[in-house]
């Protein structure tokens, strides 16, 4: 059996969708497995011993470039010569519905009900029903086995093996792990300015509890946050700029991640590694909490099918309620 996965973004929703691949291979263990992917986030996928082919697009760049539409689609069409026995679009956006039906002529995704894009149900000959309102994890794994005949429980969900692999990373990232006390990877910047916790309270956290602390980062302007907050207190390293194979690597090395609700938060559990992670507008049902991965969340109340990026009250939350979490983890 051939099978294509379409997930094209983002760093954070690709992670929650591949812990499917080891129930999918157990399933059909001769089964090929290819993923379509945004070519920007393909490092987090590579070498996963599940995957045969990773398949990349550049649909971000039509945004500035239109006439690439056609390449795109030439490229799609070249990947269709695979002869997929079915596709699934896992994302539930026109873009990737319309990408799935370029590469297959058997599809599957969400039906209308379940989706905000409405319309991408239309090009799909498999329609799956699963509320919006699902826990995040559970959307995911569900569209990708329903299709497939079998179902993927919460309980195999828990107890899952990591899933995220690394070769050949940066060894500079060694030089800033710590023997004598524990490495903990600070996340403190995403998306919106709303789902950021106070640079402040990650200091006041690392002064706390006096471990080694190491700031990641993927812009100009986290860097100079990621400075800011080196500069007022000695138990805070600013890493360099990582890949996202590195960045694979160095959370595999850490003890525990506290961050805010974005991607490379959720790398930690993919790779069953100890983290705490921040909700303010986002809902905490995006994760599965476990013994070592645990949320907080503002007080605030959440739509999911509206979030509020003007609901500022993660900055609000108590950092020495993150503080008790992270020594019970430590």
């Amino acid at each position: 059996m051939k099978i294509a996965i379409v997930k094209l973004s983002a760093l954070g929703d690709i992670v929650h969708a591949m812990v499917a691949l080891q129930f999918i291979k157990a399933q059909y263990p001769d089964a090929q497995i290819d993923w379509l992917v945004e070519q920007g986030f393909t490092e987090v996928l590579r070498h996963n011993p599940d995957i045969t082919n990773l398949l990349t697009v550049n649909l971000k760049a039509l945004k500035t470039n239109k006439a690439a539409l056609f390449h795109q689609i030439k490229q799609v069409h070249d990947y269709a010569n695979n002869h997929y026995d079915l596709v699934i679009d896992a994302q539930g956006l026109i873009k990737s519905a319309i990408t799935a039906k370029l590469l297959g002529k058997k599809t599957a995704g969400f039906d209308k009900n379940s989706v905000r894009e409405k319309a991408a149900a239309w090009f799909y000959e498999v329609k799956v029903a699963c509320a919006y309102e699902t826990n995040t994890i559970d959307r995911n794994t569900f569209v990708l086995s329903n299709p497939l005949g079998f179902a993927i429980t919460p309980e195999q969900i828990l107890n899952k093996q990591p899933f995220l692999f690394f070769q050949n990373e940066d060894p500079i990232i060694y030089d800033y792990l710590s023997n004598d006390k524990a490495n903990i990877v600070l996340v403190i910047s995403s998306t919106w300015d709303s789902r950021n916790y106070p640079a402040e309270k990650f200091i006041k956290i690392a002064e706390t509890l006096q471990q080694n602390y190491l700031v990641v980062w993927g812009n100009e302007a986290e860097k100079q946050k990621a400075e800011l907050m080196a500069g007022q207190s000695t138990f805070i390293q600013v890493m360099p700029k990582l890949d996202l194979n590195s960045l694979k690597a160095l959370i595999a090395k850490a003890d525990l991640l506290i961050g805010n609700d974005t991607g490379p938060t959720h790398i930690a559990w993919g790779l069953n590694r100890p983290s705490i992670t921040i909700f303010g507008p986002t809902p905490v049902s995006r994760v599965y909490q476990t013994a070592i991965n645990k949320v907080v969340k503002s007080t605030s109340i959440v739509n999911p099918y509206k979030l509020n990026k003007q609901d500022f009250s993660i900055k609000d939350i108590d950092e020495q309620e993150i503080i008790v979490m992270a020594r019970a983890l430590l």
